[in-house]
């Protein structure tokens, strides 16, 4: 499955389904995003049940700014609606490889008590 590019019209329906939806934040000047991209593609060969999308700082600075980016790569990963991981930098692919697994085995329920709590 190939990346699809997100814009401030197509986040919301991307991160409020069930499943699991990964963001890459970058721009085309960053060295380090551009080093990630083939990461990521390959990820979303092995992965066609997950979501892998990318916004482009550039392209959508206002959507940048209300995500509070302020270091590209950033990598976000949701699972139905819920904000799992946000952090600056790029992954291996080995990395990246045990944050997926690791967004898939999450306990949902403990997610869903938790957000509810606090």
């Amino acid at each position: 499955m190939a990346t699809t590019e997100l814009t401030e019209q197509t986040i919301d329906a991307a991160i409020e389904g069930d499943g699991i939806t990964l963001i890459d934040w970058w721009a085309s000047w960053c060295g380090p995003c551009r080093a990630f991209a083939p990461v990521y593609e390959a990820a979303s060969e092995r992965h066609p049940d997950i979501v892998f999308a990318k916004i482009d700082t550039e392209a959508e600075p206002q959507l940048s700014a209300n995500a509070q980016i302020r270091s590209i790569p950033t990598l976000m990963v949701f699972r139905d609606g819920y904000l799992v991981y946000s952090r600056p930098g790029a992954l291996p692919a080995q990395g990246l490889e045990q944050l997926i697994e690791g967004a898939k085995a999450l306990d949902m329920n403990e997610v869903r008590a938790a957000a509810q709590e606090g």
